[in-house]
């Protein structure tokens, strides 16, 4: 079955640095994925972050939620599927599901959202050029 356009897959192997002593991806490893997974989504839809930080501009996390149904261990191989859910005036939310990927449980499932700001911190209109690239 073909993903929708507006979801990408982040492959990612747990390594051992993410993993407690029992070998268990730790919690906050899926929130780095989720991070890393948001910004590989915005690369491929042609989006530049590094220059909307430097015109000022972020989208900070102003919301997350992430259920934990089975751990990833050491080594495995986890997809996380991300995908955009809503573009608002001044903010966006994302899903996310952490899959393994040999067998394709799912491990998790997550959410975020975040609000477009100014060098002032200051809540703002998302700019229209980053609207449409989120709209194609």
């Amino acid at each position: 079955m073909a993903e929708p356009r507006d979801t990408i897959e982040l492959y990612v192997r747990v390594r051992y640095a993410e993993t407690d002593a029992m070998g268990v991806a730790h919690h906050t490893s899926y929130i780095v994925w989720f991070e890393e997974a948001r910004s590989e989504f915005f690369r491929q839809i042609g989006g530049d972050y590094a220059k909307l930080e430097q015109r000022g501009i972020a989208l900070p996390v102003a919301e997350l939620t992430c259920r934990y149904i089975a751990p990833a261990r050491y080594s495995d191989r986890v997809v996380v599927k991300t995908r955009l859910k809503e573009v608002r005036s001044r903010s966006m939310s994302f899903s996310y599901e952490v899959i393994l990927q040999e067998t394709g449980e799912r491990l998790a499932t997550g959410m975020t959202k975040h609000i477009c700001i100014d060098s002032e911190v200051q809540a703002r209109l998302i700019p229209p050029e980053v609207r449409a690239l989120l709209r194609s």
